[in-house]
């Protein structure tokens, strides 16, 4: 290993800066523990471009479900108020290998920094990790900012992205969703007189949980633990709702969404395909919607899709949506291994179908926390 970036590393875990001579960061950098040092809460409260995802309430629930232990570089000093950062989950596992990501599960996650000057320091130092070799890789998920070619990062996935702005009346919004795909089946699903509910309860999870199996199921996928939901349960509170419809008693469509300051976040949706023409996620789209202009709130995350996903691209598209392009950057830069996905996405199809649903859960348990 090289003296410097041993003497460096070593350094940056005990809370000192780097030294101006240990190449290459260009200025000191410091790290912290956004879940004990407080100054981290209190600049992304302030910050316009923080997202749910920055938040102490999810990165709590990725460390009490999977283990990840979160850091936060930047180049403010000890006991300074923050200015700038980037947050990353430290995973480490048999099967993945050891990594820093920014940040697992997380749609998007935007370095909040002030100018690329400060993007590359922070970049900069966290190469030196790689460098030394303990680490496999790092990995951002910024929606908008680029890091610089000095810092070695390049693009390795890009995803759609879509959000509505809700910074219209509520008239306005319905004129502008699709009329056969979105407002027909609101009204569908009016006339057939689906019930709303919503909130946190333990039957109302469970209830939900269902529904993700089933569609997991149909995807070819396994499910993410129950363990994680009641872990973002337990973190945020009031500020997650699940939102589920029924008919006659019988759940037929579910999502899981989050509030954060000025946005409502759409993560989770699942549904039961015998029931689809009904309208119930259009449905329970709507009522989350109504609500996020009720709470304020300017914004309806509605997170990222595979390009290659049409079909999930054009239901959002079909609300009146913005659509971006969301890249992933790592070093060392790697493609993903498009082969093997192929392979192993034709032994998902054919196993899964066949496969009990407790053992798919199992698989779920097993496998989640290594590869956030």
């Amino acid at each position: 290993m090289n003296l410097a970036i041993e003497i460096a590393i070593k350094a940056s875990s005990a809370g000192l800066p780097i030294s101006e001579s240990a190449e290459p960061s260009a200025k000191s950098v410091y790290e912290l523990n956004p879940l004990s040092d407080t100054r981290w809460e209190a600049f992304i409260k302030e910050h316009s471009r923080a997202s749910v995802f920055h938040s102490t309430n999810w990165l709590g629930a990725l460390q009490t479900t999977y283990g990840y232990d979160p850091l936060v570089v930047t180049t403010c000093r000890p006991n300074a108020p923050l200015t700038n950062g980037i947050v990353f989950c430290r995973i480490r596992s048999l099967l993945t290998g050891r990594r820093f990501v920014s940040l697992p599960f997380s749609d998007h996650c935007e370095p909040l920094v002030n100018n690329s000057t400060e993007l590359d320091d922070l970049l900069l130092h966290m190469k030196q990790y790689v460098d030394a070799g303990k680490w496999k890789y790092i990995e951002i998920r910024p929606t908008s900012c680029r890091p610089g070619s000095q810092t070695g990062l390049g693009k390795t996935i890009v995803y759609s992205f879509h959000h509505l702005d809700l910074r219209k009346s509520t008239r306005e919004l319905f004129r502008n969703f699709h009329k056969d795909c979105v407002q027909r089946k609101i009204r569908r699903a009016e006339r057939e007189k689906l019930h709303y509910e919503e909130g946190t309860s333990e039957t109302l999870l469970q209830k939900f949980y269902e529904l993700l199996v089933m569609t997991r199921r149909r995807q070819c996928l396994p499910p993410q633990p129950l363990s994680w939901f009641r872990g973002l349960v337990a973190a945020f509170g009031e500020d997650l709702k699940i939102r589920l419809a029924t008919k006659d008693d019988l759940p037929v469509a579910s999502i899981l969404t989050l509030a954060h300051k000025n946005s409502m976040v759409y993560k989770y949706g699942c549904s039961d395909a015998r029931f689809h023409k009904l309208g119930g996620m259009p449905f329970l789209f709507w009522n989350a919607i109504q609500e996020a202009k009720d709470k304020g709130c300017e914004e309806f995350d509605m997170g990222r899709s595979d390009r290659d996903n049409f079909g999930l691209i054009s239901f959002k598209e079909h609300w009146g949506t913005v659509g971006t392009q969301l890249s992933y950057w790592t070093y060392p830069q790697h493609w993903p291994a498009t082969t093997s996905s192929v392979r192993q996405k034709s032994v998902l199809r054919r196993a899964v179908p066949l496969t009990p649903s407790f053992v798919l859960r199992a698989a779920g348990r097993l496998l989640y926390r290594h590869i956030g």
